[in-house]
């Protein structure tokens, strides 16, 4: 077996300057880099995972082609939990046990790592360990993108103002954006006063009323999210001054953008990725997102998992992410729909550029309880109390009627599936009578969630417009 080595750094700033130093040396240079690390976690993979080890019987002593590789998915390696790891001191039932408890939220578990629970869009639930060297790829990385994103007089008001961050974010949960959140303020606590997480399951009034009073520089929010604190920022309720706005999670349009830039002054961009990936792409002035091909490798295939080529809208990606060694994440199926342009895009980044065509989420309205106005829930808002709640394999929420929603559920097994499906009823209609909507109905279906005619099963289904 060839010798197993990764990267030297393990530092936001290692990563900043290696990734400053490969771009400007070229695409080859990148695609050298990119080579390197593969065939480093392959052999890591091969020599510390039974799963892997299994999996990749046959396969040449060095791999640098990752279409050399077998697919893997959710399922697969979820099932597999415990011979996938890297660390035999990560077990799935120790795992279970330290996310069941919402104490230890952004805690080390085995005193190594961070946690992150996901349902992703298939609606499967995920455990993701990640250690400390993804956590710094993540940092640099997203240091590096935004100078890309912020011309240096804004990065100076930034820091001379004290880069002030507001995300409003799933929480309740060991997401990744909270528990990481978390993990900074308890071991950084001096960034504490800098760094604010607002629960996406308030009342938007109340939403408006921190940021208000925070005055945040930057903004992170879900798509859907941000779409409605616009138009907050549109009627004059919401008073910030951003210097950046930074969207995730789910699509947002080209003309919801430049409705978003209008409100807020200030730049809006994306960044395309998940829990499994870490940030996979990273949006320009143009729209269009562009490959972060430093730490992840991305490709567009069939459902028969052949690539597809550039102007062809992909039946799903698979993601590779190069920075986690504790828990490998290899030719991974995330399951969306992503179209590559195929000629290059007009703001200069020679990077792949793409658009996500399925993961754009509309936000359910409801009639508030005298019918005069309306309140608007975010679908993630909804899909992280149902993923939060033990003994979930898959779940579907579909508003059925303007006042009503349907829950179509699949308990995990092993689980009492009538105490399961108790829990989260009661969690949604909380979650509901919170937001001043107790009078919308929430039924229970029989039958198990259905898939769309893309096999993904959708989390949650706004009710069709007209």
């Amino acid at each position: 077996m060839a010798a197993v080595t990764m990267d030297r750094g393990s530092s936001p700033l290692w990563v900043w300057w290696d990734a400053r130093r490969v771009h400007r040396q070229g695409a080859e240079a990148l695609r050298a880099r990119q080579r390197e690390r593969l065939a480093a976690l392959v052999a890591l993979a091969r020599t510390s995972s039974p799963y892997y080890r299994r999996l990749y019987q046959g396969l040449p002593e060095r791999v640098e082609d990752v279409t050399a590789l077998p697919v893997t998915d959710k399922r697969a390696l979820m099932a597999a939990f415990d011979e996938v790891v890297t660390d035999p001191a990560v077990t799935r039932a120790a795992v279970e046990e330290f996310v069941a408890d919402p104490a230890r939220i952004g805690e080390r578990f085995a005193g190594k790592y961070l946690v992150a629970t996901t349902a992703g869009t298939t609606g499967t639930r995920g455990l993701f360990v990640l250690d400390d060297h993804y956590w710094a790829v993540t940092q640099g990385m997203m240091a590096r993108l935004s100078a890309d994103w912020l011309p240096a007089r804004e990065i100076l008001r930034l820091i001379g103002r004290g880069g002030r961050f507001a995300g409003v974010v799933a929480t309740g949960g060991h997401f990744l954006s909270v528990a990481a959140s978390t993990r900074e303020q308890r071991e950084k606590p001096r960034r504490h006063r800098r760094l604010r997480i607002l629960s996406v399951h308030r009342p938007l009034p109340e939403l408006v009323a921190e940021l208000n009073a925070f005055r945040p520089l930057l903004l992170g929010a879900y798509a859907s999210v941000l779409r409605l604190l616009g138009s907050e920022q549109e009627a004059g309720r919401l008073r910030v001054a951003p210097v950046l706005v930074l969207s995730t999670a789910e699509g947002l349009p080209p003309e919801e953008r430049h409705r978003l830039e209008r409100a807020f002054g200030a730049p809006v961009r994306e960044v395309y990725g998940c829990t499994e990936s870490g940030y996979a792409a990273s949006s320009c002035a143009e729209g269009w997102l562009h490959l972060v091909e430093d730490w992840v490798i991305l490709e567009p295939v069939d459902a028969a998992h052949r690539p597809v080529p550039p102007g062809t809208v992909s039946d799903t990606v698979l993601m590779t992410n190069l920075a986690n060694r504790v828990q490998p994440i290899i030719r991974y199926d995330v399951g969306d729909r992503v179209l590559v342009r195929p000629d290059p895009c007009p703001c200069g980044n020679p990077a792949p550029a793409l658009r996500v065509e399925g993961r754009a989420s509309d936000v359910l309205s409801f009639p508030d309880d005298d019918g005069r106005g309306r309140i608007a829930v975010p679908p993630l808002a909804l899909g992280t109390v149902v993923d939060r709640t033990p003994g979930v394999e898959l779940f579907q929420i579909v508003q059925t009627d303007p006042t009503a929603l349907t829950v179509r559920l699949l308990p995990a097994a092993g689980t009492d599936p009538e105490r399961v499906r108790a829990a989260v009823r009661q969690g949604i209609t909380g979650l509901l009578a919170g937001l001043g909507l107790a009078h919308v109905a929430v039924d229970l279906a029989a039958e198990p969630p259905q898939q769309g005619p893309g096999g993904k099963v959708r989390t949650v289904v706004p009710l069709p417009a007209g």
